[in-house]
């Protein structure tokens, strides 16, 4: 199949392998990334390269398929394994260079330990993306796998915080904001460490400064990961993404797959356990007994953080910043009650919401923050032994 070459990709090859060639004859290697550069380090394959390693993307390195693109595991002369991103020809050309360029334009500017960064890409006899291989594969490929055993607790919260700072500098450490628009378990991908890294920016999009939202036709994402203003509306914010990694925490909690067989979603199940304070029900049941524990703090905290980012009203989410039991505990280790004040004073700014989603708000005090209940602590309005996560 012939691709076309836009000027916007013959101009971004072109600089970026000047750029290289010039890089190498000054340091004869390639620019290694570094944790705290924002300076793209990925370089251009050639199709010779990349089919070598892939051994001609033999069937047998074939490790993932998805609407647009296909991965194969390779191994570069020197030894590195690495993933090639093939797009596929199930769509045309205009298409295939769009997402090409989309996922290209944002991976190419990112630098953190909980985002997969791009090694590099080819666009001879095709469209191609390499990253570095990630050897324990996708989250839900890890949780999923009936020929795997459970998923120990202390990995389960390793991938919970490591993904919320991930998608906190998406939100805010980048140059430009990056909204996602596809978190979803499948899309995590897990080091040899099970370090978490989020992947797949095919869907992605900048959010500029100024902006507060995007308006977006069709809807494309995953059901069961969408936010309510998104397919009902097409409004995209940092609140979408905030939606879907609420998803993405019930997923780690429970065990369970985003839709059920009967095309329950899994926020739509967790909700009213959520509002009852039996968090326990939530729990991954082959993790009760059989040699396997959890930590009821860490637990109280996931299903907290969750509670908060599957709210229907985008306004009543925070942002990954204002979650305090998840992103706090990523930043400084800790969780301090001072943290969740300031987040409900930010809350507490917009409007009251409807009846049923203040109900749906209210959670045990006690058993999701591991707290004493106490008339008038912390600010909050107490019934009976609950408390409402907005201010009274």
């Amino acid at each position: 199949m012939k691709y076309i070459r836009t000027n916007s990709l013959k101009r971004l090859f072109s600089l970026k392998r000047r750029s290289f060639e010039e890089e190498s004859i000054k340091e004869s290697v390639v620019p290694v990334t570094t944790k705290n550069s924002q300076r793209p380090t990925w370089r251009c394959f050639s199709f010779e390269e990349i089919s070598l390693a892939t051994n001609a993307f033999s069937s047998e390195n074939l490790v993932g398929r998805g609407g647009y693109a296909e991965v194969y595991k390779g191994v570069l002369q020197d030894g590195e394994e690495i993933a090639v991103k093939r797009l596929t020809k199930t769509s045309t050309d205009d298409r295939k260079e769009k997402d090409f360029l989309t996922e290209i334009g944002t991976i190419g500017h990112v630098c953190h330990p909980n985002v997969l960064s791009l090694f590099g890409c080819c666009i001879d006899n095709g469209l191609y993306l390499i990253f570095q291989f990630s050897s324990r594969g996708s989250v839900a490929s890890l949780f999923h796998d009936v020929n795997l055993p459970p998923v120990d607790w202390k990995i389960r919260y390793k991938i919970a915080v490591g993904t919320a700072r991930g998608l906190h500098y998406l939100h805010k450490g980048c140059q430009r904001r990056i909204i996602h628009r596809d978190i979803k378990s499948s899309n995590v991908l897990l080091t040899k460490d099970f370090e978490p890294q989020i992947s797949d920016f095919g869907l992605a999009k900048w959010l500029p400064s100024q902006w507060t939202h995007h308006s977006i036709a069709p809807i494309e994402g995953t059901f069961g990961h969408l936010a309510p203003e998104y397919f009902m509306h097409g409004i995209v914010d940092e609140k979408t993404d905030v939606f879907a990694f609420g998803v993405f925490l019930l997923e780690i909690i429970s065990g369970r797959k985003p839709v059920d067989g009967s095309h329950l979603s899994l926020h739509s199940w967790a909700k009213p356990i959520l509002n009852k304070g039996e968090i326990e029900k939530l729990v991954d049941p082959r993790l009760q007994g059989g040699g396997y524990e959890y930590d009821v703090t860490q637990l109280n905290r996931l299903c907290f953080a969750a509670s908060l980012c599957i709210r229907s009203s985008s306004t009543w989410r925070p942002t990954m910043s204002e979650e305090p039991s998840i992103y706090r505990e990523a930043v400084r280790g800790e969780f301090e009650m001072k943290d969740l004040v300031a987040a409900k004073k930010n809350l507490a700014l917009s409007p009251k919401p409807k009846d049923e989603e203040e109900k749906m708000s209210r959670v045990p005090y006690a058993s999701v923050i591991g707290t004493e209940t106490r008339e008038g602590r912390a600010g909050l309005t107490v019934w009976s032994g609950e408390a409402s996560l907005m201010e009274g």
